[in-house]
Formats: C-alpha cells, structure tokens, sequence
C-alpha cells in the first residue's frame, strides 16, 4: 500500500525571503548626478577639504578606469571587426556606404555649427579670465604625420587613438590577406576582446558612482558662474548636439531607413544614457553595441560599424564643437573669418574627426581646427573650464549617430530585422551584461545569479 505525504502545514513552511527590488539603471545614474550636484556644492560653499579630495578621487579612478582598458579595446575591436567582415555579404559595400553616411552627417552637424555660430556671435561679448593653459601642437600637418606610429608600444602607452586605430586596420587586413594562417592569431583577440569587454562591463557598473564624482568636482570647481560667461557658447553648443540628435538623425531614421525614429530612442537610450554622464564613446562602446543589434542590425555589420564608429563618428565632439568653438575664438580675438575659413572648417570636421578620442574632451580637434584657420591657440585654454559640461552633451550626440549609422545602412541594404527593431525597447545593464555572457558562451543560458542552466529539453532523462 502506497502511502501518500500529505503536503506540510502552510505555517510550518519557511517564509519566502522578500527580495530587495533592484534600483534600474537609468535611476541609479540620476542619483549619482542629483547627489553630486549636492556634494559639489557642499565642498564649494563650506569648502570642505575631505570632500573636495574625495569627490576629485572618485571621477579621476572612474575615467582612469575607462582609459586603461581603451587602448587594448580599440585595437583588439576594429581589428576583429574588420577581420569579421569576411562573414557578411557584399562586406565592401557595407563599409564604404558607412563610411560615407558618416561623412555625410558630419558635414550636416558641421553646417548647423556654423549657422548657429553665425547667428548668435557666441564671442562677441565674452569677458573671461585667459587660461595659461595653452596647447601650441596639434598642426595639420601634425595631424598627418602622427597617423603613423613610430614604434608599437608608444600609442598604446600615451593612448595615442588614431595611431592605435592605424595599426589594427593594417593587422585587420593583412589577417584577411593570410587567411587560415592567421586563425590562431584572431582565436587569441577574439578572447582578448571578449575578456575586456567583461571587464568594461564592470567599470560600466561603476558609472553611477563616477557620475557622482565628475559632476560633483565640476560643481565644486567652477560653480554656476562659469556658464554664466559662457552663456551663449554653451546654450550654442547644447542647441547645435540636441538638433542633430533630436532632428537629423530621426529625419534621416524616417526618410531613408523607413523606421520609427522613436523606436529608435526607445532602444538606444541605454547607450545614451551612459554616454552622457560617462563622457566616453568608447567606454559607451560595449552598450552601444548590443544596443545597435537588439535594434536589429546584424551581429557581424556591428561589430564593425560600431567600434569604427566609436573612434571616428564625432559629430557632437568633431563637428558642432569646433565650429562653433572656432568662431567663439575669432570673435574673441577680433579676428574675421572668411567663406574659405569656414569652409576649412567643414573639411576638417569631416576629415579629421578620426584625431579626435573616444575618452572625454575634444581638445585635440579644437587644437587642430584653430591652428588650420591659424587662430591663436590661447583660445583653447580658454574653453577647458567649460569643457567638462560641454561634454556631455557632445558624447550623447556622438553615441546616437554609432548606434543610428548602422541602422540606416542595414535598412537600406535591406539586412535590418524591422519585426526585432520594432520591438526594441530599454533593457538594464544586467541584461546587457548577461546577453554578453550568454553570447561568449555559445549561447547558454544562465539564472540571476549568472550561473549557467542546462535547458529542459537537455537534462539527462529522469532529472528534475
């Protein structure tokens, strides 16, 4: 006779442990960013010593985090990427058609910098303290010359980008070129790449708690009396990056792709957000990415056009910024620009973006747009006060054209999953992060915790 277990009393069963809901991303960066704002003003009006050391501490680790693993990240992303072009249909094409739309809206952004510079006089009226911080390299010509490393191990110490950016293009094409031989080669950077991408994952976590560091110093430093001198320059420059991100990009989003410019934002908001308060391209890079594939873009195209973007696709920092920047200089300076002045603007904001890094700041295009048009450099010195809450903005806009870039190439190729684009939508960083494991895997799947699970199709017979 068999005997059944009656089930046990409901009062004599352990009470569920009530799980801490977890706080979404999006709301952990705000806190960072209200709390450093209170911070910062903490520190600057009872001038707190400890604090003031803490919160600079704190955004310094935060970006020398991200700048450690640049180096390796670039090289290791563009050199892969190019080698998996081999994967996609019509690769040529692909990248010679990303290439030009990202020349096309630079010299857009370029276009709306200039009018809007033209139209306010940003400098006209500026009365600022001079800055002794003034640069007196970054020449064209120096510009052209410095493409090319003079040994290996030096751009990747000084984190020299587009000499780093050089190198893996030409090991990305002689890999292609050698075919097999070079399989053991790509195994091991495939590797690389995907253990610095976990790592960066990591330091992605961190980017609340930097938030609260670099907002906070930068309250702490200048106050907001600093925008007031730079009132017009920086409503300039906030206006130029929010029409190109709010009305370029879903133009060209609705007219040439053919999708809806707000699914778009629905989906890229995670990179956005990050991109805004990490002030980094390339630490955005890893979200960027897998916002650009939930967005429909296949797997094998991102994983060239985004980490080529990240390096080279600037319109917030290469293009708005130093045309409006260069005309706050010549107005400053009294100096009068002309037609070809402008133009020279143009071709160096579409052809020299590459100069510019995928860390914070554009100092290095400003350097190089100023002393094209061969105003005086001082006037570099003059915009680094301002630079960090410029910058923000800027990245935002140069995240949006990585992600909107590819979108619109793979619709017009026709390779873009409109049903996945159209059910894209914002996802938290644990997603993001456990996606990556997932797909470094081989595709299995993995709980809360990350541990991997074995699917119930798969379990040995009689498991439960």
């Amino acid at each position: 006779m068999s005997v059944t277990q009656s089930p046990a009393p409901a009062a004599s069963r352990p009470a569920a442990r009530p799980r801490i809901p977890r706080v979404p991303f999006w709301a952990q960066i705000l806190l960072g960013l209200v709390l450093g704002v209170v911070l910062g003003f903490v520190a600057r009006r009872y001038d707190v010593d400890w604090l003031e050391t803490t919160l600079t501490h704190i955004g310094e680790i935060f970006i020398q985090l991200l700048k450690l693993a640049v180096a390796p990240l670039v090289f290791f992303a563009i050199t892969i990427s190019i080698t998996n072009l081999r994967n996609v249909q019509n690769a040529a094409r692909l990248a010679t058609r990303t290439l030009l739309w990202f020349m096309a809206t630079s010299l857009i952004a370029v276009v709306i910098g200039l009018t809007i510079g033209l139209l306010t006089d940003p400098g006209s009226s500026a009365e600022v303290t001079r800055s002794g911080d003034e640069h007196s390299s970054g020449s064209w010509l120096d510009f052209l010359t410095g493409i090319v490393p003079t040994d290996i191990v030096t751009p990747f110490a000084e984190l020299q980008v587009l000499q780093i950016v050089f190198l893996a293009v030409v090991v990305g094409i002689a890999a292609l070129k050698l075919g097999p031989k070079a399989a053991p080669l790509l195994s091991f950077g495939e590797a690389a790449l995907q253990l610095l991408q976990k790592a960066l994952w990591w330091i992605i976590r961190l980017a609340p708690l930097g938030t609260v560091g670099l907002i906070g110093n930068a309250v702490r430093e200048y106050g907001w009396d600093l925008i007031g001198d730079y009132a017009t320059f920086t409503a300039d420059v906030y206006v130029g990056c929010a029409l190109v991100l709010f009305g370029v990009y879903p133009l060209l989003l609705a007219t040439v792709a053919k999708v809806n410019p707000v699914q778009f934002f629905k989906g890229a908001w995670p990179a956005l957000q990050l991109a805004f308060v990490s002030r980094s391209s390339v630490g955005t890079m890893p979200l960027t990415q897998k916002v650009t594939e939930r967005l429909g873009v296949p797997k094998e195209y991102t994983s060239f056009a985004v980490p080529f973007g990240a390096t080279t696709k600037m319109d917030g920092c290469a293009s708005i910024y130093p045309a409006i920047a260069a005309i706050f200089v010549a107005e400053f300076f009294h100096v009068e620009l002309g037609i070809k002045e402008y133009l020279l603007i143009a071709f160096v904001s579409v052809i020299g973006s590459a100069a510019t890094a995928g860390l914070t700041g554009a100092t290095v295009m400003l350097t190089l747009t100023l002393s094209t048009l061969g105003l005086p450099l001082e006037g570099v010195g003059l915009l680094l006060a301002i630079d960090p809450i410029l910058d923000m903005i800027r990245t935002a806009t140069n995240v949006a054209g990585q992600a909107a870039i590819p979108v619109l190439v793979a619709a017009r190729e026709q390779i873009l999953d409109r049903e996945k684009f159209a059910t894209a939508k914002s996802f938290s960083i644990e997603d993001a992060q456990r996606e990556t494991d997932e797909d470094a895997d081989g595709g299995e799947t993995r709980d809360a915790e990350g541990r991997a699970t074995v699917p119930a199709a798969a379990s040995p017979s009689g498991a439960s």
